[in-house]
C-alpha cells in the first residue's frame, strides 16, 4: 500500500464561483484520488461526474431569524456532518479542500472531528460567514484577494488568487470565436456571471443602439431567466443564454460590463480586459461590492451601483471609453496585473503541503 494515491474529498457546490475553482485544482493533482461533496439539484450535478465521484447531502443554509425552519436546517446539518463523517472513515481520506458556501459546514466539522487537515479557498474579497466562522477552524484559508486577510485574523491564511478553468490559461493569446464579428470593430461583451443579470440586461438592450451606431458589436450573454430574450434585433447584436468559449470572447472583448463576482473578475483579469462592473445588489452582505472595489482602486475597471445607474449613463460611459483608446489600454494593463495566472498550481502545492504534511 505504500504507492496508494492520496485521497482528498472536495467539497464546492453550487455556483460556477465556487465549482470552477476547485475543477481547476482537481486537475493540478492527477496522482490524487479525488472524492465530491455536493448537494442535489446543483451545478455540480452536471460537471461533475464525468470527472469524479459525486457524493450528495441535504444541507442548506441558515436563514435570518429563528424558527421551525432553522430548526429543519440544524437537523440537515446535523445529518450531514454524520454523514461525511461516515464517508471520510470508509474511505480512507487523508484530507478535505472546499471552495466555501453552506456546504463547508458539515465538510469542515466532518474532517476536523476526525483530526483530518482542510484547505479552505475563499475567492471574495470580504470573506462569506461561513468562512469566518470555519476560518479558524481549517489547516489554512487559501484567498483568492489579498484584502481578504484582514477580516480572518485568527485563521492561517495564504494568499493564491483563484484558479480559472484550463480554458483561460493553455490556448494564450490565439483563441478563435466562432462567432460573425469582424476583426477590426469595438467589441463589447455583456454577462451577468453562471445566474444571468436580467436588470443589467436591460440597461444594455435600451443603451445599446448607440453603441451599434458607433461601430460597436455587442456580445450579450443573457443567462436563462431573461424574459425580453429576443426583443432587440440588430445585425451587430449576438445574444446567447451563455457561450462556451468565454476565454475566446473575453480575450477579443474591448470592453466588457459585468457583475463582479469573484469567478467573474478573476476570469476579466487572466484575459486583461477592461470593464464596467455593476455588482449584485442583494449579494450576501454586499460582498460584490468589496470585489469591484479591488478592481476600481487598481484602475483596471469602473464601477457603478445598480440602483444608480441609468440607460443613459451606461450609453454615455461606455462611448466614453470606446473612444478612449489609451485610458482602455492602461485598464487592460492594470486588470492583467491583478491576475494570478498560475493560481492553480499555487494552491496545489499548498494543498499537497498540508495533506501530506
Amino acid at each position: 500500500m505504500a504507492n496508494a494515491p492520496i485521497k482528498l474529498l472536495i467539497a464546492a457546490s453550487g455556483t460556477g464561483g465556487h465549482l470552477f475553482p476547485a475543477i481547476a485544482l482537481a486537475d493540478k493533482l492527477p496522482d490524487y484520488e479525488i472524492a465530491w461533496l455536493g448537494v442535489p439539484n446543483r451545478l455540480e450535478t452536471q460537471l461533475v461526474p464525468k470527472q469524479y465521484t459525486l457524493n450528495t447531502i441535504a444541507v442548506e443554509g441558515f436563514q435570518q431569524g429563528f424558527g421551525i425552519s432553522s430548526l429543519v436546517t440544524l437537523t440537515k446539518l446535523i445529518t450531514s456532518v454524520l454523514q461525511v463523517r461516515r464517508l471520510l472513515k470508509q474511505g480512507n481520506f487523508q484530507g478535505v479542500f472546499t471552495t466555501g458556501g453552506y456546504i463547508a459546514g458539515p465538510a469542515v466539522i466532518a474532517a476536523r472531528s476526525l483530526g483530518l487537515p482542510v484547505v479552505f479557498h475563499e475567492s471574495n474579497a470580504l470573506p462569506g460567514k461561513v468562512t469566518r466562522f470555519f476560518g479558524p477552524w481549517c489547516t489554512v484559508v487559501a484567498l483568492g484577494f489579498d484584502v481578504a486577510v484582514k477580516y480572518l485574523p485568527k485563521a492561517t491564511n495564504v494568499y493564491v488568487g483563484t484558479p480559472v478553468r484550463s480554458q483561460f490559461l493553455n490556448a494564450g493569446d490565439h483563441l478563435q470565436l466562432d462567432l460573425p464579428i469582424p476583426d477590426s470593430v469595438p467589441l463589447i461583451v455583456v454577462f451577468g456571471g453562471s445566474q444571468g443579470a436580467v436588470a443589467v440586461n436591460k440597461l444594455v438592450r435600451q443603451a445599446a443602439p448607440a453603441w451599434f451606431a458607433a461601430g460597436a458589436y455587442v456580445v450579450h450573454l443573457t443567462g436563462t431567466s431573461d424574459a425580453d430574450v429576443d426583443s432587440l434585433k440588430h445585425p451587430q447584436y449576438i445574444e446567447l443564454p451563455f457561450y462556451d468559449n468565454m476565454a475566446a470572447l473575453l480575450k477579443r472583448a474591448s470592453l466588457a460590463i459585468s457583475r463582479s463576482g469573484a469567478g467573474s473578475l478573476t476570469e476579466l483579469a487572466v484575459c486583461g480586459t477592461p470593464a464596467i462592473l455593476i455588482p449584485y445588489p442583494f449579494a450576501a452582505e454586499d460582498h460584490q461590492s468589496y470585489n469591484a472595489d479591488v478592481f476600481t482602486k487598481a484602475n483596471a475597471a469602473l464601477t457603478f451601483k445598480q440602483s444608480e445607474l441609468t440607460a443613459e449613463s451606461l450609453q454615455t460611459q461606455v462611448l466614453h471609453l470606446l473612444n478612449s483608446p489609451h485610458e482602455l489600454a492602461k485598464m487592460r494593463e492594470n486588470t492583467k496585473a491583478i491576475a494570478v495566472p498560475d493560481s492553480a498550481d499555487k494552491l496545489a502545492t499548498l494543498v499537497r503541503e498540508v495533506v501530506e504534511r
